[in-house]
């Protein structure tokens, strides 16, 4: 059931558009991964057991590996951008501590999520602590232009998650609205990370400006595939089950795609399944057909290419040297989870 893709061929492909990033800022890494491990100690016992099993869970960090290659890109050479990067990344732990709670999963990269072993209230102010930890970090940087672009993705992501229960179980959602909706809880946080990476060194707003656009296209790339992703049959194969999306109401662009498309009774069985959350037997394949029927997942997989164009010409003021390079194949690999 899903759409049919030459999956391991292709999740090369995209791997291979990643490695060149992660052997760049390797060194780096490691000393984020130091300050990760360091800050996230708490004398509190539960706090460093349910932020370590979320953090050990698999994630490729891309996030931070973002704000440490476009600081070297823009010809940074100190450290502190491996303690900005930690704080990207707590940021971004906290929201999937939360995202876990508010959409009841049970599964994240294939391990129980940290609400079904330890429970919601253990979540909601685990991850409130990881929050306040990347605040310090912040803090402790000493810019306050660093302080401010951190600070406001972290109330926009904030309203996008809640922008995102008013489109849940909502068939009226537009293509516009679901945008506004990514834009502001997944590309957010990207827009941030790349955009501190050239205020760390200094270099102005022209490249400030630059590193957003880059940052916040790259994170639409993301979150559309995500969307592909969950209607793929080789979602197993990465450790997440096929339909989550469809069966929690969720409303993301290839719905929104078929639903428009659709003639009445198409519509109708949308609303059912999706706004009445009256699912039966067979439905999850019906709305596979349906997508498929009105190129739903190629259509929001074509607008995923279209953004990442925008996120690799906003590049085009950099130097083309390894780290651009880099930066440019990270927008590969995020189409390319797609195939």
């Amino acid at each position: 059931m899903g759409v049919v893709i030459s999956f391991e061929e292709e999740q090369a492909k995209a791997e291979a558009s990643l490695d060149q990033l992660q052997v760049l800022v390797a060194d780096d890494m490691a000393k984020v991964n130091q300050t990760i491990l360091l800050k996230m100690q708490s004398p509190v016992a539960l706090i460093p057991q349910l932020a370590g099993h979320l953090i050990a869970s698999g994630g490729k960090r891309l996030r931070p590996m973002l704000t440490l290659a476009t600081a070297r890109m823009c010809g940074y050479d100190g450290m502190r951008h491996a303690e900005l990067a930690a704080c990207v990344e707590f940021i971004h732990s906290a929201t999937l501590l939360h995202d876990d709670v508010v959409d009841e999963s049970d599964l994240r990269r294939g391990l129980e999520t940290a609400n079904a072993l330890w429970g919601n209230k253990a979540s909601v102010l685990v991850g409130d602590f990881l929050f306040s930890r990347s605040f310090e970090l912040m803090t402790a940087d000493g810019s306050l232009e660093v302080l401010k672009i951190l600070s406001n993705a972290s109330s926009v992501i904030a309203e996008g998650e809640v922008l995102q229960l008013t489109t849940a179980n909502n068939m009226a959602t537009t293509e516009d609205s679901y945008m506004e909706v990514i834009a502001a809880k997944t590309a957010a946080l990207f827009a941030a990370a790349c955009e501190i990476g050239a205020v760390i060194p200094e270099k102005g707003h022209i490249h400030q400006d630059a590193l957003r656009s880059y940052g916040k296209n790259l994170g639409i790339v993301f979150q559309l595939i995500d969307d592909v992703l969950d209607f793929s049959a080789e979602q197993e194969k990465l450790g997440k089950s096929v339909g989550d999306d469809f069966r929690e109401g969720k409303v993301t662009l290839p719905i929104v795609l078929a639903y428009r498309r659709g003639d009445e009774e198409e519509r109708t069985f949308w609303r059912r399944t999706i706004e009445e959350l009256d699912q039966k037997e067979g439905d999850l394949k019906q709305a596979l057909d349906l997508m498929n029927k009105h190129d739903a997942l190629h259509d929001t997989v074509k607008r995923a290419h279209h953004y990442g164009a925008m996120a690799k010409d906003a590049l085009a003021i950099f130097p083309d040297d390894d780290y651009r390079k880099a930066l440019i194949n990270v927008v590969d690999f995020c189409t390319n989870r797609a195939y």
